[in-house]
């Protein structure tokens, strides 16, 4: 983190990360932009870099970002950012699985927003990151890379900067993030299955989502059972694709709604207090190393009771 003076005198922090790149000779003929953008630079962030001091340097000298390298040349890039100013930072309870300089994986409990919004202003997961890195004295983001509704737990990918997030979101668009779920919900399930029913938004509802073959988007979901029961089921389930409150529809839309979900099955007798799910396990390539990653996150203790109490 450095630190700067602005006009009035006070200090401002920002964040800076500094990444190599040795230019390769199969790479030449193309401008330092051409190359960067293969490496997940968004036109937003070398739109930054441009107008940043040394932002983008050839040979540790300021560079165009239309020159063109030549073999063995070294690409510097300096990227920094300011912070989230707009977020209150707020001590709210979270558990970090993972963290480096450029992502960190969480365990979100139940209860808590992952966005600050109108009645929801300092209770969020944002604010949370916001006070957890003020008490490093580190400037910080907020960039969440996958979503999880208010009472949904589990395993969440924030990314630490603009570049890690752009890579992290293109490869959330092209599928690439493997998102898998636990869920306990009502009856006895088949030991596997898929649901490719797609999904839209309820008439007259801002909130509610529904199955619309017709005019609604693509959604696939699979599901494997692993416990399966006379009253409930235990289950563990792969996306395919992310629409909004997607398992939750799904199951219902086979009459298996989850355990706890009031809005999609509000006339059932519920054993537990928010709907249970938990996002248990996410595998992804870190954005900056491409090491392959995974990481898990056990069910949360109120899932575990009620699964011990199902027949």
């Amino acid at each position: 983190m450095e630190k700067e003076h602005n006009s009035s005198g006070i200090t401002e922090h920002f964040m800076e990360r500094i990444f190599e790149y040795p230019f390769p000779s199969d790479e030449e003929g193309v401008t330092i932009e051409q190359f960067l953008r293969g490496h997940g630079y968004s036109h937003h962030i070398l739109t930054h870099l441009k107008r940043t001091a040394n932002g983008i340097c050839l040979n540790h000298v300021w560079a165009y970002a239309n020159q063109k390298p030549a073999a063995g040349d070294l690409i510097t890039v300096r990227l920094t950012e300011s912070g989230s100013d707009a977020i209150p930072p707020a001590p709210v309870p979270f558990s970090i699985v993972y963290e480096d300089q450029d992502l960190l994986v969480v365990n979100k409990p139940a209860d808590t927003p992952i966005h600050p919004s109108q009645n929801n202003y300092t209770n969020t997961l944002a604010n949370g990151l916001v006070w957890y890195f003020q008490q490093k004295n580190e400037t910080f983001t907020y960039r969440c890379i996958n979503r999880l509704d208010r009472d949904t737990t589990g395993l969440l990918i924030i990314a630490r900067h603009a570049l890690s997030g752009a890579i992290l979101s293109a490869q959330m668009r092209r599928r690439e993030i493997s998102r898998t779920y636990e869920a306990l919900v009502f009856g006895s399930l088949p030991p596997s299955g898929t649901i490719r029913t797609p999904i839209g938004r309820k008439e007259g509802s801002s909130i509610e989502r529904t199955t619309d073959p017709l005019h609604g988007d693509p959604a696939v979901t699979h599901f494997r059972t692993l416990r399966c029961g006379t009253e409930a089921s235990h289950v563990c389930l792969k996306l395919e694709t992310g629409r909004t409150h997607q398992i939750r529809v799904h199951m219902t839309s086979i009459g298996h709604p989850l355990l706890g979900d009031t809005l999609y099955a509000p006339d059932r007798d519920h054993p537990i207090g928010r709907q249970a799910l938990h996002s248990a396990s996410l595998e992804f390539c870190h954005p900056i190393t491409g090491k392959r990653m995974h990481f898990d996150a056990p069910l949360p203790e109120d899932m575990q009771d009620c699964l011990q109490k199902m027949k």
